[in-house]
């Protein structure tokens, strides 16, 4: 086995992601659930970019090892970018991906489809032992459906529709969703800097 590689996440869903997108390389990529018990990190940031940096730093330095960590969220254009950095809890704490969605489809009522742009966006943060960060960042374009529709994925995936594949991201395939997502958008500029962390620090993971 290669390298550790702790994702500071306990999504299920985002951990496989990150392990399907980084199967080519020499890493053991573990969520924290893996690694024993660590203090909650609190996302108070203002922007993605700062809750990635927290989470990836204060676990990096807390654990001694690399850590990547991410903050992604929905940003929709007749909202204003909301729910933004508050997509996770955007119906209330702990409400949950269905109350977050019934909220959205009522906050955008019966807008029609050319007004209901909108864009995912991931920020992603490796940091090192020392609490060093790299950043990088992905979007991915596409509009609000009307209703749920399919039963991959989680969070607003059922509402976002693709519209050059006219099917809602919960409506792909693992693979198809990581061709195009905003988090494998992410994870192709994060892909370069681990590269090149690799082939600079072997001696040092």
């Amino acid at each position: 086995m290669g390298f550790r590689l702790v994702v500071a996440s306990r999504n299920a869903h985002k951990i496989r992601e990150i392990k399907e997108l980084t199967a080519h390389l020499d890493l053991e990529v573990v969520g924290v659930e893996e690694v024993g018990d660590l203090p909650p990190v609190e996302e108070d940031g203002e922007t993605f970019q700062d809750n990635a940096r927290k989470k990836a730093v204060e676990t990096a330095l807390f654990l001694g090892t690399w850590v990547l960590a991410d903050d992604s969220g929905l940003e929709v254009d007749a909202l204003g970018g909301a729910p933004g950095v508050h997509s996770a809890r955007f119906a209330g704490e702990g409400r949950g991906d269905r109350a977050n969605n019934q909220l959205l489809l009522a906050k955008l009522g019966a807008l029609p489809l050319e007004q209901r742009g909108a864009q995912f966006r991931c920020v992603m943060a490796l940091a090192s032992p020392h609490g060093e960060v790299e950043f990088a960042e992905g979007v991915c374009r596409g509009v609000i459906g009307f209703e749920p529709k399919g039963s991959n994925g989680f969070g607003y995936d059922p509402l976002f529709i693709v519209p050059e594949l006219g099917r809602t991201f919960a409506e792909l395939s693992l693979e198809e969703k990581n061709r195009i997502s905003h988090r494998s958008r992410a994870m192709a500029g994060m892909l370069e800097i681990l590269e090149r962390r690799l082939t600079e620090a072997r001696g040092i993971w």
